[in-house]
């Protein structure tokens, strides 16, 4: 029982935003899960067409990324989650009626960009309804919190997929829609937000136009796509690594569930561990820093494995795993302090749409990029990729200090004092 309480955040906010992770991941991982079942035999997709369309939809989330973010400011955090909650379950109880290659592009473009509103205003709540000394603490329960839901998710999209019919696999984006729409109902329940965030939606454009947009400032921006290069550790778990170890090793392929596996318990058990400290600037660029020496390691250790056999490839694999899973670590907590920090809280969803440039960036150029160099060059090819990371992290330091120099020459004002529930 000690060690359950230890494990569960320690105040009741925490822990209704993590049981709310818990359920929107565990709804949307089901479906992750089985999509490429879905859409060949349900839709009746090709896999080329299947890519192409997340293509277009990743394009159409990129250019929508910055209105959608300052979307949060207009009409305020929560009423955004809200809605975009609700809209995201109507469009997966539509999933099995969609038939054709320009539907489907049509509706997975609409989907992308209602999870980019959502997540706009659910990061925004998220900075707005902490004390800036729990922030850091609460991001991190909460990313445990959907670890464990996408695992309880592919589990369920597993067995669906186990069962094979059409009609198991057309239930799970059903299943999907009716754990959203309870995921809405979570979120219209949580507490409104500090009366100066309110006031920030209520002031509308001519008020707000006072304070400088985030794009304007120079040092953030820069710091943004650093973050996405720091973020690319999810290219190198999900797609590089998989593609080295099943052509350049001799690492039995049944080895890639082990990986995800320990992947997954390691992001459930130490994130809060790893944020510790990334409360202020200087600490989440501790962070940034000890992200790339685990980027590094990661890709020197892996790197060998063409020459190796046996278990000594299965061991040095699974130890780059580990480093890797080390730096997605560390940059997420990176990412929690930086954002908190130089965010202008007036502004908080046209900074968080800024701050999405960089993710929304990473899957554009990272997986073919990473892919050619691992694959084609070889060993210097894996040394390019850690100097990628290395300057990312190198470029970072001054870009944060522009960024706050940028805040006390715009006069962010402070912070509202705030409690937890």
């Amino acid at each position: 029982m000690r060690l359950l309480r230890a494990a569960l955040p320690p105040t009741k906010l925490e822990r209704d935003l993590a049981l709310q992770c818990v359920l929107s991941a565990f709804a949307t991982g089901s479906f992750l899960t089985g999509t490429a079942v879905f859409f060949t035999q349900i839709v009746g997709l090709t896999g080329a067409q299947v890519g192409l369309g997340m293509s277009v939809a990743g394009a159409v989330t990129l250019i929508l990324t910055l209105p959608l973010g300052r979307l949060a400011d207009r009409v305020g955090a929560k009423p955004l989650w809200v809605v975009t909650s609700l809209i995201e379950a109507a469009l997966y109880f539509a999933w099995p009626f969609i038939g054709g290659f320009w539907t489907f592009v049509a509706m997975l473009s609409v989907l992308a960009s209602v999870e980019t509103a959502a997540r706009s205003g659910r990061n925004v709540y998220r900075i707005a309804v902490f004390p800036r000394e729990v922030r850091v603490r609460a991001n991190a329960y909460m990313r445990s919190a959907r670890n464990v839901g996408y695992t309880l998710g592919a589990g369920a999209g597993g067995v669906a997929l186990g069962i094979g019919t059409d009609a198991a696999i057309i239930g799970v984006p059903l299943l999907t829609g009716v754990l959203l729409l309870v995921n809405a109902l979570m979120v219209s329940r949580l507490p409104e937000l500090p009366q100066r965030a309110e006031e920030a939606a209520e002031a509308g454009p001519q008020d707000n136009a006072a304070v400088p947009s985030a794009i304007r400032n120079r040092g953030f921006v820069t710091l943004a796509l650093c973050n996405g290069v720091l973020s690319s550790n999810q290219v190198l778990l999900n797609v590089v690594v998989p593609l080295w170890l099943v052509e350049r090793t001799d690492a039995p392929h049944t080895v890639l569930a082990w990986l995800f596996g320990t992947n997954t318990v390691m992001a459930v058990l130490l994130q809060v561990r790893a944020a510790r400290g990334s409360e202020t600037v200087a600490g989440s660029m501790r962070a940034v820093r000890r992200s790339a020496v685990c980027f590094v390691a990661s890709c020197a250790i892996i790197s060998v494995t063409h020459e190796t056999v046996g278990w000594v490839s299965i061991l040095l694999i699974w130890a780059g795993h580990v480093t890797i899973t080390g730096a997605e670590l560390w940059q997420s907590a990176s990412d929690w302090g930086l954002t908190s920090e130089l965010s202008d809280h007036r502004r908080l969803g046209d900074y968080q749409g800024v701050w999405g440039l960089g993710y929304q960036i990473e899957p554009v150029i990272f997986p073919a990029l990473y892919t050619f160099l691992a694959l084609e060059w070889g060993t210097p090819g894996w040394a390019l990729i850690a100097a990628i990371a290395c300057l990312a992290a190198a470029i970072s330091h001054p870009a944060a200090r522009s960024a706050q120099r940028y805040l006390d020459r715009a006069g962010a004002a402070p912070e509202p004092a705030k409690t937890l529930a």
